[in-house]
C-alpha cells in the first residue's frame, strides 16, 4: 500500500496518472475494434496519434476531475481527514467510471457514424421511447464490451484504493499555509493549462478540429479524440459561421446556387403524377447486386430490387448527404442536407424549408409521411409536420401491437402491405413517403421467416434480405391498384451500411454510398444504368420538381439529376472535414485547407493521396466546396433556405 504521510499532492499525482492510462486503454480497445476502418496504418502514425490522445486526455480530465482536484488542493488542514478522503474519492471514481462507459459504448457507435459521439446525441436520444428495451438487448449483443467495462473499472477501484492520505501534524502553521497556498495557484494554473491544451497566451483552448494535427487522414480524428471531450466541447456547439471564401454573394452565385428558378417552365404543362419516395433503412449499395456487377461472384442480398433496377433508371456513383438515419429525412424531402449536425438537431431546424410535401400542397397534392416506429420516434413526425405532409402513420395509427417488433416498431412486410392500402384510399395526385426500420440493430426476423434468406457475413445481411422481400410483397400489391400506373418511385437509403464487408466499401466512398432508384411503369423511356454522373440525396427534390414540370421558384441545395447542363457533384461532412465527390474524383477540405485527393474510380481503396499533384481538377472542386459551405451557411443562419410558396 502506498503511504506517504499527509502526502496528499503525491496521492492526486498517481490518481491522475491511473485516469489517463484507464482513458488510452480505452483508446487502444477503440482502435482494435475499428481498425478496419484505418487500413495501412504505420507504426510511426500510430504513435503521433496516441499522443495526440494524451493532449486530448489531459484536457478531458481537467474538465472532468476539476472539482475533485480543488477539493484535494484547498489550502486548509481537513483536507487530509479519512472521512473527508472517503466521501470526495467519488468525486474522482464516478467521472472516470462513466468515462470508461462512454468511450467504449462510442468503441461500438463508430462504425455507425464514423465520428465521436457530439452533446446532439441527447436530442436523438430524447424522441426514442423504447430506451430500455434497446439498452438490455445492446448489453446481451455486447456482452464483451460490457464485460471489458466492468474490469476496467474495478482494476482502477482497487488500483486507486491502494493509495492513501493520512492525516497530518502541522508543526510550523506558518509554512503549510504558505506553501499549500501556493501549490494550490500552482496545480490551478496547471489545470487551465492542461484544459486549453498549451501555455502560450495565443493559444486558443483546444477543440474537436485540433485533433486534426496529429493525424494524416481526416477520419483518424476519432482516434485521438475521446469521447468525454467530445461531449463536453459540443455541450453548448456555436453556430454556424459566415464565411467569405468569395468576395461577394454575386461571386459565389456563379459558382453555386441553391436558388432554383424554373421560369423556364412556366409554358410547360404540369405533370400531375403522384410521387411515392421511399427510404430504406441502412440499405446501402454495397448489400445491392445489380450495383455490384463488378465483384466477381458476388450477388448481393436483394434479388427483387436487383430486378427492378432493369425497369428502372439506376445512378451508381450516388451518395447520402449523412451517416445518420435522421439526416437522411431532410436531405431527400427537403434537400436539405446535414454538415457539421444534422438538419433535424441543429441550431436551425426551425427555419422554414421548401419541400416536396409543402410545394406539391400548392399544386393540390396531398400528403403522408409512414414510419412504423412508435410516434415520435427519430423526430420524425415532427419534421414531417414542418416539411408540410398533411398526415403522418406510425406505429399508433397502424393500430396492431401483434405486429410489433419488439424494439422498434411494426414488422416492414406488414406495414408496407398497409402503406399500399392507405394509398389506395387517397384522392390522386398524391405525395407519400415511407421509411422502413426492420433492417436496423438488433437485426431480428418474424418466426416465419428464420433461415429463408441468405445470412451473409454480416448479421445486417439477413435482414436486408427480409426488407427486399417486403418491397417486393409491397409492388405485388401495389401494381393491382389504379394509382400506381400514374406514381413515379423514388427508392433509396437513409445512408449507407453501418458495416461493410467489401474492403471497397471501407472507405471514403463506402460510407456515403446510397442507392438512388427512379422508376416509372408508364414511362419505358426512363430505364436506365449511369455509371458516371455523381447524384446525392439532396438532388431528389428538385429531381421530382422537374420531372413534374414545377413552374416556380424554389430553395434546394441539389440539382436535377438529368439536366445535362449542371455540373454534378456529392458533398458530406464527417468531423470537421467536407467531401465533395465530383466526376470521379473526391477532395477532402477541412475549411482551410484541401488534405487530400483521390481518384476513386481508379483507387477504390484510397492508397494513393494526390493533394500535391497539379490536377486543375483540384481548384475546380475547392471552388465549388467553397460556394456550396458560404451558400449553406449564410441560408441557415439568416433563415434563407425557403422562397414563399403559394
Amino acid at each position: 500500500m502506498i503511504k506517504r504521510n499527509g502526502n496528499i499532492y503525491l496521492a492526486l499525482l498517481l490518481r491522475f496518472s491511473i485516469a489517463l492510462v484507464v482513458f488510452t486503454i480505452c483508446r487502444l480497445i477503440f482502435l482494435g475494434f475499428n481498425l478496419s476502418f484505418y487500413p495501412n496504418l504505420s507504426f510511426s502514425e500510430t504513435l503521433n496519434l496516441l499522443y495526440g490522445g494524451v493532449i486530448f486526455d489531459i484536457s478531458a480530465l481537467f474538465y472532468l476531475l476539476s472539482l475533485y482536484i480543488l477539493l484535494q488542493i484547498v489550502p486548509f488542514k481537513f483536507r487530509n481527514a479519512k472521512v473527508y478522503q472517503k466521501v470526495t474519492f467519488w468525486f474522482y471514481f464516478i467521472p472516470i467510471s462513466l468515462s470508461v462507459i462512454f468511450n467504449l459504448s462510442d468503441t461500438l457507435y463508430y462504425q455507425f457514424t464514423l465520428k465521436r459521439t457530439t452533446f446532439a446525441i441527447m436530442d436523438q436520444l430524447s424522441n426514442e421511447t423504447n430506451l430500455g428495451k434497446l439498452f438490455f438487448q445492446f448489453i446481451i449483443d455486447y456482452w464483451y464490451m460490457v464485460l471489458t467495462a466492468v474490469a476496467i473499472i474495478l482494476s482502477s477501484f482497487f488500483l486507486n484504493k491502494r493509495i492513501t492520505v493520512q492525516e497530518v501534524q502541522i508543526k510550523k502553521p506558518i509554512y503549510y499555509y504558505l506553501s499549500s497556498a501556493l501549490l494550490f495557484c500552482t496545480i490551478t494554473a496547471l489545470m487551465i493549462i492542461g484544459i486549453r491544451g498549451g501555455y502560450v497566451h495565443s493559444t486558443r483552448p483546444i477543440t474537436l478540429s485540433n485533433a486534426s494535427k496529429y493525424t494524416s487522414k481526416p477520419n483518424q480524428r476519432a482516434i485521438v479524440l475521446n469521447t468525454p471531450f467530445s461531449l463536453i466541447k459540443t455541450l453548448n456547439e456555436t453556430p454556424l459561421q459566415e464565411v467569405n471564401y468569395f468576395s461577394s454573394t454575386e461571386e459565389q452565385e456563379k459558382v453555386f446556387t441553391a436558388y432554383h428558378s424554373n421560369s423556364n417552365k412556366k409554358h410547360e404543362a404540369f405533370q400531375e403524377k403522384n410521387v411515392v419516395l421511399i427510404i430504406l433503412e441502412s440499405f446501402g449499395r454495397e448489400h445491392i447486386g445489380a450495383l455490384n456487377k463488378h465483384i466477381p461472384n458476388y450477388n448481393g442480398f436483394t434479388p427483387f430490387l436487383d430486378s427492378l433496377i432493369d425497369f428502372s433508371y439506376t445512378f451508381k456513383q450516388s451518395f447520402a448527404n449523412g451517416r445518420k438515419s435522421i439526416s437522411g429525412m431532410p436531405s431527400t424531402i427537403a434537400s436539405v442536407p446535414s454538415l457539421t449536425t444534422p438538419f433535424i438537431l441543429s441550431h436551425y431546424s426551425g427555419n422554414n424549408i421548401n419541400s416536396l410535401a409543402n410545394i406539391l400542397e400548392t399544386k393540390g397534392y396531398y400528403s403522408a409521411f409512414f414510419h412504423g416506429a412508435p410516434n415520435g420516434s427519430m423526430g420524425f413526425d415532427a419534421f414531417s409536420k414542418q416539411a408540410g405532409f398533411m398526415d403522418y402513420f406510425g406505429m399508433k395509427e397502424y393500430g396492431n401491437d401483434d405486429d410489433f417488433d419488439g424494439f422498434w416498431g411494426i414488422w416492414d412486410e406488414e406495414f408496407f402491405q398497409y402503406y399500399a392500402n392507405e394509398m389506395k384510399n387517397m384522392k390522386e395526385p398524391f405525395f407519400t413517403s415511407i421509411f422502413s426500420l426492420s433492417s436496423h440493430h438488433p437485426f431480428q426476423l418474424p418466426k416465419r421467416y428464420e433461415n429463408t434468406f441468405p445470412k451473409g457475413n454480416l448479421p445486417i445481411q439477413e435482414t436486408v434480405g427480409y426488407t427486399d422481400n417486403a418491397l417486393k410483397e409491397f409492388f405485388k400489391t401495389s401494381s393491382k391498384m389504379p394509382w400506381f400506373k400514374n406514381t413515379i418511385f423514388v427508392i433509396t437509403a437513409d445512408h449507407a451500411a453501418s458495416f461493410s464487408d467489401l474492403n471497397e466499401y471501407r472507405s471514403f466512398t463506402g460510407f456515403f454510398a446510397a442507392p438512388i432508384i427512379f422508376y416509372d411503369p408508364s414511362n419505358p423511356n426512363l430505364v436506365g444504368f449511369n455509371d458516371s454522373t455523381v447524384v446525392q440525396h439532396i438532388d431528389i427534390m428538385p429531381t421530382i420538381l422537374d420531372m413534374l414540370n414545377y413552374p416556380k421558384d424554389y430553395i434546394a441545395f441539389g440539382t436535377d439529376v438529368f439536366d445535362t447542363l449542371s455540373t454534378h457533384f456529392a458533398l458530406t461532412y464527417i468531423d470537421g472535414t467536407y467531401y465533395i465527390f465530383d466526376g470521379e474524383y473526391l477532395l477532402q477540405y477541412d475549411g482551410v485547407n484541401s488534405v487530400g485527393m483521390y481518384n476513386f474510380i481508379k483507387d477504390p481503396l484510397f492508397k494513393s493521396n494526390l493533394i500535391a499533384t497539379d490536377n486543375p481538377k483540384k481548384g475546380e472542386m475547392l471552388k465549388l466546396c467553397q460556394a456550396f459551405i458560404q451558400e449553406h451557411n449564410r441560408r441557415m443562419i439568416h433563415n434563407e433556405i425557403s422562397v414563399k410558396i403559394n
